[in-house]
């Protein structure tokens, strides 16, 4: 089925006339039909839009002024505004809300010829790793339906994984599109800050939660995320982040990748670890140097990316629910909870807490010269029953914040990382790697992102998925 090809080759076929637009949609609307119930990815599909965006693409082909992503099926996390629709990031406080125009993520892929399909689901507020909420409701897994894919971006991954769609945008304030890449079995990047524009993403994304937010890609393949990466990237003067960075040729020549099968002592899943010797290995095959590798001052970076991204968080969060709580969900609540059972921040913490950020970036950018990519697990786990939150581990049993504890410190420090899908556990769940670069090097870890998969070979589709 066409539907299950990659992203890359349905822009290649559509652009040789080998399928037209209309063929590609409506078997990505057969597919959401046939498995949106069970899975329940979507927030609103776009079925007659989404027509008239095919039949503009395949004019498009025939005028030969086909964009790079000319009729291919696309989604949208319910975070970024399209025109005329509510961007409700699945909650009650935000059902009137309606955007006045695309954000620039949204129009960037328009304007390269995509289809957008439709919103996809999130938790409430983006402020957790399950998707779930009180407007649409909760959204499975294809691997199992007992199962989480994820959070915030987690309706997206679902989706994509499920080939319900090509490929789309998530963002990232804590591994959100990450942790649901691992969790689902696809491929995602979290981009620098301003890489990627996130202007009409809400929440705002500008200080100081543009040091932890981003807007970034995600589909079944790291090729398909270069090509998205390529459409999205760019300057934009309304991302106060955003730079004149341009498109600029990966080089792997001299490569040394450091290999981190955890972070410091933090216990993961043996399968985790694993999954990192094995890809090291595949680097060394591939003649990329890979040496273990332990980052010198990073002990406290889950911790300091904890005061932003909850405790400075939770006194917006909170003047936005006042006292409706019973009308927020508990997606949306469960970390607010825990942010306001600490100390309110001051502004003397607030300074300093920034000024350790930035000496403790500082200090792993030095580091970093000589060995400019990071290989270790995106996650302590693979994906959890809905509302599991604590795990064994061949030495101790961990919690939320700790399985965390691979992919939060690179939000706090702003650098770019990649999850690749890797193997499958025991138990039949995806296990992924991730890879880490420095600031603005996004295309080097596409790049070795793309020449890991091939070594990798195929993997196997969800259950939930048809044939």
């Amino acid at each position: 089925m066409v539907n299950r090809w990659t992203l890359v080759e349905m822009a290649e076929a559509v652009r040789a006339r080998r399928v037209s637009p209309s063929e590609l949609l409506e078997a990505h609307l057969r597919q959401i039909e046939n498995l949106n119930p069970r899975l329940n990815a979507f927030v609103t599909v776009l079925e007659q839009e989404a027509r008239q965006a095919a039949r503009a693409a395949e004019e498009a082909v025939m005028r030969g002024e086909a964009g790079p992503l000319a009729g291919v099926p696309v989604t949208v996390k319910d975070s970024f505004d399209m025109a005329g629709l509510p961007t409700r990031c699945g909650s009650r406080f935000r059902q009137d809300h309606r955007a006045a125009r695309d954000a620039t993520a949204v129009a960037r892929l328009r304007r390269a010829g995509a289809v957008i399909l439709g919103k996809t689901n999130t938790p409430e507020f983006l402020m957790n790793y399950e998707t779930d909420n009180h407007i649409t409701g909760r959204t499975n897994s294809p691997w199992d339906l007992e199962r989480t894919p994820g959070g915030s971006s987690g309706g997206e991954a679902a989706a994509i994984a499920s080939f319900c769609s090509a490929g789309g945008i998530g963002s990232d304030g804590g591994g959100s599109v990450r942790i649901p890449a691992h969790f689902s079995g696809i491929a995602a990047l979290k981009p620098t800050p301003g890489r990627v524009s996130a202007a009409g993403h809400f929440p705002d994304i500008c200080h100081p939660g543009g040091l932890l937010g981003v807007a970034g890609p995600m589909a079944r393949t790291a090729r398909d995320l270069r090509l998205l990466f390529e459409v999205l990237a760019g300057y934009d003067p309304e991302d106060p982040f955003s730079a004149p960075v341009p498109l600029r040729p990966a080089r792997l020549d001299g490569l040394c990748v450091g290999v981190m099968e955890q972070f410091y002592d933090v216990p993961v899943q043996a399968e985790m670890r694993e999954a990192v010797r094995e890809a090291a290995r595949a680097l060394g095959g591939l003649g990329v140097v890979a040496e273990e590798f332990t980052p010198r001052g990073l002990e406290r970076a889950p911790n300091l990316w904890w005061f932003f991204f909850g405790r400075l968080n939770a006194p917006l969060i909170r003047q936005m629910i006042g006292d409706r709580e019973d009308e927020a969900h508990w997606t949306g609540i469960e970390f607010l909870k825990k942010a306001e059972a600490e100390p309110t921040p001051s502004t003397l913490e607030v300074l300093e807490n920034l000024a350790a950020r930035d000496k403790m970036r500082s200090a792993l950018l030095r580091q970093l010269e000589e060995i400019p990519v990071l290989l270790l697990p995106p996650c302590g786990v693979t994906a959890f029953r809905h509302r599991e939150r604590r795990w064994a581990t061949p030495s101790k049993e961990i919690g939320l914040f700790e399985a965390m504890m691979p992919v939060t410190p690179w939000n706090l420090l702003s650098l770019p990382a990649v999850v690749i899908p890797w193997k499958l556990s025991g138990d039949g769940l995806p296990v992924g790697i991730q890879l880490v670069g420095r600031p603005w090097e996004e295309e080097t870890l596409l790049e070795l992102a793309v020449t890991l998969e091939e070594a990798r070979g195929p993997l196997p589709a969800p259950p939930l998925s048809g044939r």
